[in-house]
């Protein structure tokens, strides 16, 4: 069986090469004057701008960690292969191939038993020695699925510990070597970017999981080993161990949080590991090696939830809160404010105001965390979170994690087919990907490759998103996502410049709104959702609501017609109730038109039906890096 959905090779090297505008005309799509236009708005202005959107992912792991290869049978060399768009067979023989090459690669295995798990299958005799080793091979090796999915879970649930159940510093240091070599060997400047990193996997029930990012290649990298939970399980400590690596070496790191929503409110807090209140040491720190945030995967997505947003309609999407990541500890209300991106921006701006720096001033990515050397989340191609649910007619109901409460145990169908980091930079390269990531600018996807530019500034007006280069205007009179807005030459309230474009082989555009946060005159944190465009004639209501788009899903067939939305949508936008005595950031939200999601195929796929609690269609979307307002101090 192949999943595989065949399209032309001079379209796979157009989007490889980050060469949107061109492949969008190439393909039929760019038609309209509006459409042609963006040829050049949205992604081919010349330099020093970065004049290119390259999509990729952030958060991949293969059979070297210690938790995926336990089902999961391919290595490293084939997750490199397989997202510079060959074709490679599953673990479970299925041949499995993008539709579209991604332009970079972050194979990002836990740090926590680096390669051991490899040895132990192939029974080193030093990981057999010890109990743990002896029986995790004994039931790993027995075929059965139930049992592997068992030491699955006992192997995860060991992270949890101080100590790990068997260590080999040789079988770290190596397999590290091996990887980062691999890494420089599969990385092709301009064309394919490997970046070598791993995930530290600290309170793994409370997943304060970090990916860890490295700007230079294995000759740089090779001068340190992960740093694991076992070195320790506070996040300051990976800090200091960061930054002690940058003055020794000289090379630039970041960390990137993720899944903040299964933290159990323990991701974007006010405190100290330790409890005790927020010290501005450690709020510099985190915002010198956390510039963005991973804020959708396959684990839910983490922007906002409905009970912090009730007045936003759009923000109970694939939305993972009933408890922590290992279902032990049920969630409760009062958690969920630590927890999404958007209310920890806005903890931060409440921060800025206390410490005189704001520990939550990240930008956004998204990425897929898929623990099956696939990093692929289209929702017509879509191979889960783990190997013990690749594509087959069951695997909607079969269990992804277990809980001790069974009204806690995650099933399939509530994965999440996402995400994608999607970065603007001059070229595709190690050192360009990296510097656009600390300059946050960066938008987050659900798996869709919509283009995005947002914009703010002092001067925009309506004709700057009329025609001609949206990115040259952008860039000549403010500042891209990610930044500061500048000092403001005269009285007024700032305004955006916003631009969308299409996936070519998804669904059109519903509507780009601009979502601000900000901290009033009492100190209280406010938020509020602006519809900024949208396609159609529609009208807003008396509560100044947008009608919805409509929906063209025929969920028996997984199909869709894009006979709604927009192609592209652009606008300015002018906050009108700016107060410039008050801290603010804004960032621009596209949503897609209604899509099949991937269960919707699967159906279709199988001939199956599912239960009626599981959805069938998807609104795809993206967030971009927010853009800060502050006044004069």
């Amino acid at each position: 069986m192949a999943f595989r959905l065949g399209w032309s090779q001079l379209a796979n090297g157009l989007f490889r090469f980050g060469a949107w505008s061109v492949a969008c005309a190439m393909l039929g799509l760019a038609t309209s004057a509006v459409a042609q236009e963006s040829e050049k708005s949205l992604s081919d202005i010349e330099k020093p701008f970065p004049s290119q959107v390259f999509f990729g992912d952030t958060h991949l792991h293969t059979d070297i960690s210690v938790d995926a290869g336990t089902m999961n049978r391919l290595g490293q060399e084939a997750a490199f292969r397989f997202a510079r768009g060959e074709e490679v067979k599953t673990t479970h023989g299925l041949k499995a191939k993008l539709r579209r090459p991604l332009d970079f690669l972050v194979i990002a295995d836990h740090a926590e038993m680096y390669g051991l798990m490899p040895r132990l299958l192939a029974g080193d005799k030093e990981i057999l020695a010890t109990e743990k080793g002896q029986r995790w091979y004994e039931m790993l090796r027995g075929g059965d699925r139930e049992s592997t999915f068992k030491a699955a879970m006992e192997i995860v649930a060991s992270l949890q510990e101080k100590e790990p159940p068997f260590s080999s510093e040789k079988i770290v240091r190596d397999s590290w070597h091996a990887y980062t070599a691999l890494a420089d060997q599969y990385n092709q400047p301009g064309k394919f970017t490997a970046i070598i990193g791993y995930e530290w996997t600290a309170i793994g029930g409370y997943n304060l999981h970090r990916n860890v990012l490295f700007r230079g290649g294995a000759s740089s990298a090779n001068n340190t080993v992960p740093f694991s939970q076992f070195d320790s399980q506070n996040p300051e400590d990976l800090w200091r161990a960061l930054a002690a690596f940058e003055r020794k070496h000289g090379e630039r790191v970041i960390a990137i949080p993720h899944n903040g929503n299964l933290s159990n409110g323990r991701m974007f807090t006010v405190e100290n590991f330790d409890g005790s209140p927020l010290s501005r040491q450690m709020a510099e720190l985190r915002a010198r090696f956390e510039p963005i945030v991973e804020v959708t995967q396959i684990k839910g997505d983490g922007e906002a939830h409905p009970m912090l947003s009730p007045g936003d309609e759009f923000a109970g999407y694939e939305i993972w809160d009933a408890a922590n990541l290992d279902g032990t500890e049920r969630k409760k209300p009062e958690m969920l404010r630590w927890e999404y991106a958007r209310e920890a921006l806005k903890t931060g701006l409440m921060l800025d105001k206390t410490l005189g720096v704001n520990p939550y001033k990240f930008g956004m990515i998204g990425s897929t965390d898929a623990h099956t050397s696939l990093a692929a989340v289209e929702e017509d191609n879509f191979f889960g979170k783990h190997s013990g649910v690749e594509p087959e007619p069951g695997r909607w109901e079969h269990m992804v994690i277990e809980a001790p409460d069974p009204e806690l145990t995650i099933y399939g169908w509530q994965m999440a087919s996402s995400g994608y980091a999607a970065v603007w930079a001059e070229e595709n390269t190690r050192e360009a990907l990296f510097d656009a990531m600390v300059r946050k600018e960066t938008y987050a996807t659900t798996g869709s490759r919509m283009v995005v530019r947002f914009f703010g500034g002092w001067d925009f007006t309506s004709a700057d998103a009329d025609k001609g280069s949206i990115a040259e205007r952008g860039y000549t009179k403010g500042v891209p996502m990610g930044a500061d807005l500048p000092k403001a030459s005269a009285q007024g309230a700032p305004s955006f410049l916003v631009a969308a474009m299409k996936d070519p082989i998804g669904g059109n555009l519903d509507r780009i709104q601009i979502v601000k946060g900000w901290q009033d005159k009492n100190g209280v944190l406010k938020e509020k959702v602006y519809d900024v465009v949208w396609s159609g004639k529609r009208k807003p209501s008396r509560d100044g609501r947008i009608p919805a788009v409509g929906n063209t899903v025929d969920v028996a067939n997984a199909t869709w017609q894009n006979t709604i939305g927009e192609k592209e949508l652009r606008a300015v936008w002018r906050d009108p109730e700016f107060d410039p005595a008050e801290m603010a950031f804004y960032y621009a939200r596209v949503i897609e038109i209604p899509t099949p999601r991937w269960t919707a195929y699967e159906a279709k796929r199988f001939g199956v039906k599912m239960g009626k609690d599981v959805p069938m269609v998807t609104t795809e979307r993206a967030y971009t890096s927010p853009i800060w307002y502050s006044p004069i101090r």
